[in-house]
């Protein structure tokens, strides 16, 4: 089971997750506790289904196709100015990825540039 998660419980500096560091909105904070949540309370939990959790970077959005990004575990993945990002395209293409080909079993990944 492939799940398309969030960026809220990567880690941005050790032991801070995005969501505690003040950078998400009010506005979403409900959704990104909640999901967030469901990855460690529930999923982590489960041993009977072959799961992943996919984490995008910190800014998801509509782009280019590049083909060119890095795959990370728990820790958010920054550019060398320190900003989070990744292609629409791109996460679409490692997500294709990962269920051709999975790579990942009973643990989340996250993708950025």
């Amino acid at each position: 089971m492939l799940c398309v998660g969030g960026a809220g419980t990567l880690f941005c500096a050790p032991g801070l997750r995005v969501v505690d560091s003040g950078v998400i909105p009010d506005a979403i904070m409900g959704g990104v506790k909640s999901l967030g949540e469901f990855y460690l309370n529930t999923l982590m939990k489960e041993k009977d289904i072959d799961w992943v959790f996919f984490s995008p970077a910190g800014t998801l959005e509509p782009g280019k196709r590049t083909g060119k990004f890095r795959l990370g575990k728990d820790d958010l993945i920054v550019d060398e100015s320190g900003n989070s990002h990744i292609s629409v395209e791109d996460y679409a293409v490692a997500m294709v990825d990962e269920l051709e080909s999975p790579k990942h079993h009973y643990e989340r990944f996250t993708i950025g540039y």
